[in-house]
């Protein structure tokens, strides 16, 4: 018995180390093909100018690999947060030697570098729209149109008292139009105090009054969670959904004579009626049947189950995805413009080991929400390239509309004092969202404290492990 016992113990912690081993290097993958097809946007159509190019690198410091080809340098350097191609044409003041001095290499045309300089954001959002229809089309699982309807109010929370139910639709905070979840979820983050105007299903308006609870730094709305379509991922065998004729891609639609609007609507819904056998409707390939289903109690869980587990995927249209993602991105940064609201919003901005821990909470959770998460990300950084800033592409992008407009490139000082500043400026973010990403989310699991909560809108499976 000790022997099985110390065999079953070493298999788990064998299963447990490989499982760390695959997130890491997901993460990294995931990370690191971001980059890259940022980078090889400005390499592609660089070369394809032909301009020269000296460098193609991904990340920084320190080379671990490197191999020179057709006068090319390929780096893969050690500090994977990043990229670069150095292209010394791009410079609008002129090719220049390491040490400073003028290199014999005319300097390219705007329009050169104002197509190069696009090339990378482009890069990014190509691949955001391809990761966009993989998790789409891999899903299975679609999502409602209309989400900014309440799919569960947790019964003990602040929510349910100020009087919010499941089918409310919200439809502002702090009279700031609502139209989806996640927007939502922003103005909820950006707006201290709450003030949300409701919609019954009756037709009535209400406003209602909430607190945000600050959690890691950032506020938060608990409680609540979207509307939420059941689909079936798989039925147990022997439970009473097999019985009843429910399958795996099955949709459920209604139980027991009430709309479901949420996974968790349904958990509770179908521990009402404890071995009480009722109607349930499925949508199977676009057609809708109603079926008799007993729930069963299961007394390990302390509730009534009828043997299905969820598909959690909540997946939009392609073209919807990338536009959820990008007003994200341009809402927060126009708060961080909003006097009002600048100070909510840098709480809410995460550095790179922010986005490292949400890349490895989203691969242990499953590959197709990893691959969600990476086309959020390269959304983001298409849109935050595209800032004027010196050192980002947007920058490039004006000094090109600069000089085709004005007929003559920047004066060479002002590039050097605007880059140097802004690069000393950015160092300086880096540093400090990386000193609050450690404190937040890393020292936490040091400290016996776990650095992220579960969201309250993740359903428990509706069957138990097995």
């Amino acid at each position: 018995m000790l022997s099985a016992s110390v065999t079953d113990g070493e298999t788990k912690k064998g299963k447990r180390m490989l499982m760390i081993l695959y997130s890491a290097f997901m993460v990294l993958f995931l990370f690191g093909l971001t980059v890259f097809v940022h980078e090889l946007g400005h390499f592609l159509v660089a070369r394809r100018l032909g301009l020269v190019t000296d460098v193609f690198a991904i990340g920084f410091g320190k080379a671990l690999w490197q191999r020179q080809r057709g006068g090319v340098t390929y780096r893969l350097n050690w500090i994977p947060f990043g990229g670069y191609v150095a292209l010394p044409q791009m410079d609008p003041g002129g090719a220049r030697q390491a040490d400073g001095s003028p290199r014999d290499l005319p300097p390219a045309a705007p329009w050169k570098r104002l197509l190069v300089s696009l090339a990378g954001v482009t890069g990014n959002v190509l691949f955001a729209v391809f990761l966009a229809y993989v998790v789409y089309w891999g899903g299975q699982a679609y999502a409602p149109q209309e989400t900014n309807i309440i799919g569960y109010v947790q019964p003990d929370s602040e929510a349910a008292a100020a009087g919010l139910e499941i089918g409310d639709r919200i439809v502002a905070v702090n009279d700031q139009p609502v139209t989806d979840w996640e927007t939502f979820i922003v103005e909820g983050a950006l707006g201290g105090d709450l003030e949300v105007t409701l919609t019954k299903p009756d037709g009535s308006r209400q406003r209602v009054a909430l607190n945000t609870t600050d959690r890691f730094g950032a506020p938060m709305i608990p409680g609540l969670s979207p509307y939420t379509y059941c689909y079936v991922l798989r039925v147990v065998p022997e439970g009473s959904a097999a019985a009843a004729g429910i399958e795996s891609g099955d949709r459920i639609v209604a139980l027991a004579g009430q709309q479901l609007f949420s996974r968790e609507h349904m958990i509770d819904v179908v521990d009402q009626y404890r071995e009480t056998a009722v109607p349930v409707v499925v949508e199977r390939d676009g057609v809708q049947q109603t079926l008799q289903v007993t729930p069963r109690y299961n007394p390990d869980l302390d509730r009534a189950l009828i043997g299905i587990e969820f598909n959690p995927m909540d997946v939009k249209p392609p073209g919807a995805q990338i536009k959820s993602h990008a007003l994200l991105v341009v809402r927060l940064l126009r708060a961080l413009a909003t006097p009002s609201e600048s100070k909510a919003a840098a709480g809410s901005v995460g550095g790179p080991f922010a986005i490292l821990f949400m890349f490895w909470l989203a691969v242990q959770s499953s590959f197709m929400l990893a691959l969600s998460f990476t086309c959020l990300v390269n959304v983001n950084l298409a849109v935050l390239n595209l800032l004027p800033i010196p050192v980002l592409d947007g920058g490039h992008v004006v000094f090109a509309l600069w000089e085709m407009i004005t007929r003559r490139p920047v004066s060479r000082r002002l590039v050097d004092f605007l880059g140097q500043a802004f690069m000393i400026l950015l160092i300086a973010v880096f540093v400090l969202l990386s000193y609050r990403d450690l404190t937040r989310q890393i020292l936490p699991l040091f400290r016996g404290r776990p650095a992220a909560e579960a969201p309250a809108t993740e359903p428990p499976p509706e069957t138990p492990p097995e």
